[in-house]
């Protein structure tokens, strides 16, 4: 399954220094069916633990999902930071999904090119992203 995360995401997970087998453990989760929130449309919300944590008073990331196809991390925020998303907020991942989980391999390689979107490749240490110009 391929991942990918937005460029508001990318800087989220930087700021908050969420360590790579964090996310690619979130994704996993959602792989296997263990999804903390399918909010429909092709968006659920996964939580995130915090280093040294747990999940419970972690992140919370919203996440566009197709089943054994791909993955966009759209967007993160601290559990103590907010409630949780508006209703307006929904509607647009919902339709943002539509979109992004319909592009084809050229349209997501013209988004990663474009700096849109970077690729998220797990391994145990770090999130490597695939940026323009450099290929991993």
């Amino acid at each position: 399954m391929r991942a990918f995360m937005t460029k508001a995401f990318s800087r989220f997970a930087k700021r908050e220094r969420l360590p790579a087998e964090a996310l690619c453990e979130a994704m996993r989760r959602a792989s296997r069916g263990l999804v903390d929130a399918d909010l429909g449309g092709g968006v659920i919300k996964q939580r995130i633990a915090r280093e040294n944590a747990g999940r419970s008073g972690g992140y919370r990331s919203i996440i566009l999902f197709r089943e054994g196809s791909c993955c966009f991390f759209v967007y993160g925020y601290a559990k103590s930071g907010r409630a949780n998303i508006r209703k307006d907020e929904l509607r647009a991942f919902r339709l943002l999904a539509r979109r992004m989980l319909e592009l084809n391999g050229a349209a997501l390689e013209a988004l990663i090119g474009n700096g849109t979107i970077t690729e998220v490749h797990c391994d145990a240490q770090t999130i490597r992203e695939r940026r323009p110009g450099r290929h991993s």
